[in-house]
């Protein structure tokens, strides 16, 4: 059963794809080999090309805005009718996502995604902020999520927790993740300002961002309706647009559409920066 109908990440569907020169700006000629460069990556603030160049780099960027933790957070805090917690899991602090632990041992199966998070400090030139936990999770190739949709409540794949290095970078070895009705593809991540208040039950919901990672419609588009186990994928990523989206129309997702380098047959990269008010 997917996570269909929810009543939380639902909105007004239309027919229309992309508006690309609104909500998503993509780099043209700009190849990684064989393999375009999808979307620009999630930093700056604003429409303008002056906003672009707005990056770690150059010293300025704007904070990542805040989102809903969805219906399906399993961290502690009463969603659903339930309250689950993840983050208490033996194990649940690792690389690679793809499998279930804590004495679960289901395989998560998909496209390959390494998902890489720099997180930056706006209050400090965008310096790298080192010591951060990050708890990531994300739907199944199928749009269920793990702990909670039918068929999956036993598994607890696809989250976990890393602890950003000197630079700043958590990875993570997970899939990509399937579109369901209603929902632009996307990744959950929350921040902690340490690994001990990610994994304290007592100070559940005591994060410092709360957001979504956006997909670009490129990438989408290679995996869905092209890999085995996306077929749903397909009519879903049909109908919803990026700007009609409940969680990403309210700001165009300009800080957070993620840079995705790859193909289908090596996996995809996907990268993006977040900026905290640290």
């Amino acid at each position: 059963m997917t996570p269909h109908g929810l009543r939380h990440d639902l909105n007004a569907l239309t027919r229309q794809r992309i508006d690309r020169r609104g909500s998503l700006r993509w780099l043209s000629g700009a190849v990684l080999g064989a393999t375009p460069l999808l979307a620009l990556p999630g930093c700056g603030g604003g429409d303008t090309d002056d906003d672009i160049s707005d990056s770690g780099i150059a010293g300025s960027c704007s904070t990542t805005p805040g989102e809903t933790a969805g219906p399906y957070p399993a961290d502690g805090t009463s969603a659903s009718g339930q309250r689950l917690n993840a983050l208490t899991l033996s194990g649940i602090v690792r690389s690679d996502i793809r499998r279930s632990v804590g004495g679960a041992d289901g395989l998560a199966l998909g496209v390959p995604l390494t998902v890489q998070l720099t997180l930056v400090d706006v209050a400090a030139s965008c310096a790298p902020l080192a010591g951060r936990a990050v708890y990531l999770w994300h739907c199944t190739r199928d749009g269920s999520y793990s702990l909670y949709s039918g068929g999956h409540t036993q598994e607890n794949y696809l989250r976990g927790v890393q602890v950003s290095d000197e630079d700043g970078v958590v990875r993570f070895s997970t899939i990509f993740p399937g579109c369901y009705s209603g929902r632009w593809p996307h990744i959950h991540f929350q921040v902690y300002d340490s690994l001990d208040d990610a994994l304290d039950d007592s100070v559940t919901g005591d994060h410092g961002l709360v957001s979504q990672l956006a997909l670009p419609a490129e990438a989408c588009e290679q995996v869905y309706g092209v890999a085995a186990g996306y077929a749903a994928s397909v009519n879903h990523f049909a109908g919803v647009s990026l700007a009609s989206d409940n969680v990403f129309g309210n700001d165009g997702a300009v800080r957070q559409l993620a840079t995705v380098e790859g193909s289908v047959g090596d996996g995809f990269v996907a990268t993006l920066q977040v900026a905290l008010a640290a």
